[in-house]
């Protein structure tokens, strides 16, 4: 009967249709699972692409501090993978929806902001916006990463144990935001709105008073104007660093030799 025909007919039509897009479906799945899992594969078997990676990678430089002492630019998150190790924490501070308007409706990515940090004295920001949330939290890890700075910390007072506030008053703005860091006693503890206290707490800060201004609602400015304000606080030269340094060559110069080698293979 017609019925049967069309039912067939509707039948092998949906069954195509589901079978087309089943293997269409889980041919991406096997190669999105095959891709992470080379990327894995990659991230244990980390080549060095930089001269920088690859002086780490061969240990000649020690530590961290070396890199920021000479300035030198970090292009791969291995290398604060290899510095700072599990130290690193990381904290996903807000995840916002972003829209393009296109001739077909609009088009809806995710903005994450992700803050790392050791609780010792480094934080880093990272900002990324993809189509899926967890690519967007993924890149902006390894963004906040690359962006790792050192915070410099002081004392409210008397020099009595470890350092536990920030040097002197340091200013940060992004947008409308400003905010301003103050030192403060030991004991007070961070007197900051909550995504602010969180990058403190993050750069190994114990006590300071904040003062902020303008549409910090707006929280990606907000964390970014923090961020900038710490990283103001190795701007400063202060009475204690006015004695003569020795200034040491730049690990470059020194381990040129060693470069000029592995270039050459």
């Amino acid at each position: 009967t017609m019925a049967e025909t069309g039912g067939e007919q509707r039948g092998g039509f949906r069954g195509r249709g589901d079978r087309g897009r089943g293997d269409r479906g889980r041919g991406r799945g096997r190669g999105r699972g095959r891709g992470r899992g080379r990327r894995d594969g990659d991230d244990k078997a980390w080549t060095p692409c930089t001269k920088l990676g690859r002086l780490v990678a061969d240990g000649k430089i020690k530590s961290i501090e070396e890199v920021y002492l000479h300035s030198l630019p970090v292009k791969e998150y291995q290398i604060i993978d290899h510095f700072m190790g599990d130290r690193l924490k990381d904290e996903v501070m807000k995840i916002m929806p972003v829209q393009k308007q296109t001739s077909a409706g609009q088009r809806t990515r995710f903005k994450a902001f992700v803050a790392v940090g050791d609780h010792n004295g480094h934080i880093g920001l990272g900002v990324k916006t993809s189509k899926e949330v967890a690519t967007a939290i993924r890149g902006a890890i390894i963004l906040a990463k690359l962006s790792l700075i050192p915070v410099r910390r002081g004392y409210w007072g008397s020099r009595m144990g470890q350092p536990h506030t920030i040097p002197m008053k340091v200013t940060g703005k992004c947008g409308s935001v400003r905010i301003r860091l103050v030192p403060a006693p030991r004991g007070t503890g961070i007197v900051a709105s909550p995504a602010p206290k969180k990058m403190l707490q993050m750069a190994g800060i114990s006590d300071v008073y904040t003062s902020s201004c303008g549409q910090t609602a707006t929280l990606g400015n907000f964390i970014k104007a923090t961020f900038f304000a710490l990283n103001k606080t190795y701007g400063f030269l202060t009475p204690d660093l006015w004695k003569d340094n020795k200034f040491l060559p730049s690990p470059y110069q020194v381990h040129s030799a060693d470069l000029a080698k592995k270039e050459v293979k």
